[in-house]
């Protein structure tokens, strides 16, 4: 079987594609690609389908040789990939020679790259999808240096299929998303509502794939608040506040169920904004138009 030998893994390389939806009551989460856009692109340029499993590179530091030739494509986070000596540009299909190393180096822009390649990564299924769910479990292990990772067979036709696609780097600085009012939000003081959108946030450094930590005012429960609150059923976006104050947006890998209260929700089309930011970079919440 055609394969794609891992040189160097970095800090975190996982398999993912757009996960497992439908499985809540399972306790199984969505899981998948936290930049689904960037999934869907770099697979589009390759020939695969959308949903076809790549590789998602938190940071860099990765490098890796295919045993057979393929076209590959680099989305999401932007800096230095190079095919043999030659550097490549983001979101633009290469067709690379068996043997060829690719090389991706630290971002400059972002957090996590995703390297399509033609066929796709064909690593077993687990509950219908190729996906690692780092909170469960679930899904193919973390890479290691020296792994091998399985490569499907590509599909016929024009390859690839897009010479290149426009797509502006991800924002290195504060950004923007639009938060719904959630179904706790009686929760809270007025103060602490108005500052949920009128302050910035500073994304933290504990930030993974469960959830976007962030720091800044703290959010204050009202009266209606105290006490505790049952475990409730949680879904991505979901804005939830610790006894700390300090929100945290669930993101692909987060847990099925939570107790703490839900103050808002970022719509599912504006998260893979989180999968881009970096600790220290700022979010500012406005509010969403109503569903």
């Amino acid at each position: 079987m055609t394969a794609l030998a891992v040189l160097r893994a970095g800090p975190l390389t996982t398999v993912q594609d757009l996960g497992r939806p439908g499985l809540a009551a399972l306790g199984v989460s969505g899981s998948g690609a936290l930049d689904r856009g960037a999934l869907r692109l770099g697979n589009r340029l390759v020939g695969n389908d959308e949903g076809a499993a790549a590789l998602e590179i938190t940071v860099g530091g990765f490098s890796g040789v295919v045993d057979r030739d393929v076209w590959i494509a680099g989305t999401g986070a932007w800096g230095p990939v190079t095919l043999g000596n030659r550097a490549i540009d983001p979101n633009h299909p290469v067709f690379a020679a068996a043997g060829t190393p690719i090389e991706i180096g630290v971002a400059t822009f972002g957090l996590r790259y995703y390297l399509a390649v033609s066929g796709g990564v064909a690593v077993p299924s687990v509950l219908g999808s190729r996906s690692r769910d780092i909170l469960s479990g679930i899904g193919p292990p973390p890479l290691l240096d020296g792994d091998t990772v399985p490569i499907g067979s590509p599909r016929t036709g024009a390859i690839p299929a897009l010479d290149v696609a426009p797509w502006s780097p991800p924002d290195p600085e504060t950004v923007t998303v639009p938060l719904h009012a959630g179904p706790r939000e009686s929760w809270f003081t007025p103060a602490s509502l108005d500052l949920l959108f009128s302050e910035p946030w500073t994304l933290g450094s504990a930030s993974n794939r469960v959830g976007a930590r962030l720091e800044g005012p703290v959010l204050e429960r009202s009266a209606a608040g105290e006490g505790e609150l049952p475990s409730e059923g949680m879904v991505a976006g979901a804005l939830q506040v610790p006894p700390s104050g300090q929100p945290t947006v669930l993101l692909a890998d987060h847990p099925t169920t939570g107790g703490y209260p839900v103050i808002g929700a970022v719509a599912s089309a504006a998260l893979d904004v989180f999968a881009q930011l970096r600790p220290g970079q700022r979010v500012r919440f406005r509010h969403a138009r109503p569903l």
